[in-house]
């Protein structure tokens, strides 16, 4: 494939996955500015909450990526039949998970928030957003997992409409109840939370119906998901074990920084809230450039064309730097407009501000370390590469770092951000050591 014609390919898929991301993170910079204006309480108990959604969002991304290294390569021998059977084995997994999660959170609503914080106005506001947005856990996983399948196929084009959809009706919801507007009741995060679950649930019901009336490459029906290939599942969680492992793990380190400063300081949880939700959105460029790349990286290995996939990987490198130094700057020059749609206090703020410049730096990095881990490494087969580096990395450096400059130096919430975003940066080295010297491509299907 000429450099043209694949960069054509690439910013293809590339930019209809950063616009379906970006739509979707808008849901959440929605969900955060309404419920900021409405109370920094309100704001700091749905962002707790919101922890246990990333953690869960982080396992069903893996479980998505999983079908889609592996479906990739059978697309590039153009075997559909397999990647059916795949796609099953995922959606059994994902909705396991979210039967647990969501029992756990009827179950022990108040152990589940107490966990970030010991402020008790921010628990009872968390209580309430739990007790409604545990209900969309099982449709998030449906989506998640059809999304992904499409994907494997290059059909990304339905996941950017649908973000559309659930970021207007997700809008248009929270305006009406978090305040109490059109003569609705003054809700607040529960008024957020009903959004929310409306939307997944209008989402689910668009992405089934188009499935059915337009998919016609590996034509999926219901009755599908009854039968499940014990050899094909195994090899699937052979390849999705250490990616569940090292998302969740990421998801956990996190949540963490939540639990961390949370424990530091009561406005140290809004501001993160703040500052994350908005790096989050920026964070879609290089989401979009990993899934893009893995696509790319698997069809090229089930061709058998070794040398191509060794030349797009150098390729990519290439546009993972600059899309990193663009991220960069986008988020530094936009923080102070957007800090100034929510109702902080000025302490408060000046945190959020502080975070986002931290982040501002952090961006360059991840934008290169991300989608080459996630991206070329894993997508190529070698999962463990990226299990290794995080957890090294992540639990034997950057956690126990924070922790000791949380609570014992007692160091500023702003130092240890630093400290609980260092490894976005030292991960680079590794990274590029492995593409560029290392054994990454493995073969994943069977012949």
């Amino acid at each position: 494939m000429t450099k043209d014609k694949f960069l054509r390919r690439f910013f293809a898929l590339y930019i209809v996955l950063v616009l379906q991301n970006v739509i979707s993170l808008a849901v959440n910079l929605a969900d955060n500015i309404m419920l900021g204006a409405y109370s920094e309480q309100a704001l700091a108990g749905a962002a707790a909450v919101n922890q246990v959604q990333f953690v869960y969002q982080q396992l069903l991304t893996a479980m998505g990526d999983g079908l889609v290294i592996f479906c990739s390569q059978y697309w590039g021998k153009r075997q559909t039949g397999p990647m059916k059977k795949i796609a099953v084995t995922a959606m059994h997994a994902a909705l396991a998970l979210a039967v647990i999660l969501t029992a756990a959170a009827s179950l022990y609503p108040y152990r589940v928030v107490s966990i970030f914080t010991t402020d008790a106005g921010i628990i009872q506001e968390g209580m309430r957003y739990l007790g409604i947005i545990r209900f969309t856990y099982l449709f998030f996983a449906v989506t998640q997992i059809l999304l992904a399948t499409l994907r494997s196929i290059e059909m990304v084009k339905v996941a950017f409409y649908l973000s559309i959809s659930t970021f207007c009706i997700n809008c248009g919801i929270n305006y009406v109840l978090i305040y109490g507007r059109f003569g609705a009741p003054e809700m607040g995060t529960a008024g957020a939370a009903v959004g929310t679950l409306t939307a997944r649930i209008i989402e689910v019901l668009i992405l089934v119906l188009y499935i059915a009336k337009k998919e016609r490459t590996i034509h999926l029906r219901p009755g599908d998901y009854l039968h499940q290939d014990v050899t094909l599942g195994k090899d699937y969680f052979r390849v999705c074990l250490p990616m569940l492992f090292v998302q969740g793990l990421w998801g956990v380190n996190t949540a963490l920084q939540t639990v961390i400063l949370g424990h530091m300081a009561s406005n140290a949880i809004a501001a993160n809230s703040v500052a994350s939700t908005l790096f989050l959105l920026v964070k879609s460029m290089a989401v979009g450039a990993s899934s893009s790349a893995s696509v790319l990286i698997g069809q090229a290995i089930g061709r058998g064309n070794l040398a191509q996939t060794k030349a797009y990987a150098l390729r990519l490198q290439k546009i993972f730097v600059l899309i990193g130094i663009v991220s960069g700057f986008i988020l530094f020059f936009i923080r102070i407009p957007v800090l100034g749609l929510y109702d902080l206090s000025d302490e408060t703020r000046d945190m959020a501000n502080a975070f986002l410049i931290i982040l501002s730096v952090v961006c360059v990095g991840m934008s290169y370390q991300m989608p080459t881990n996630n991206g070329i490494i894993r997508g190529g087969g070698n999962a463990m590469f990226v299990v290794k580096m995080d957890l090294v990395s992540i639990w034997m450096i950057v956690l126990p770092l924070s922790f000791y400059m949380a609570f014992v130096v007692k160091a500023s919430p702003v130092i240890v951000v630093c400290c609980l975003n260092a490894d976005q940066i030292f991960k680079c080295i590794p990274a590029f050591l492995e593409v560029n010297y290392g054994n990454w491509i493995r073969k994943l299907t069977r012949d």
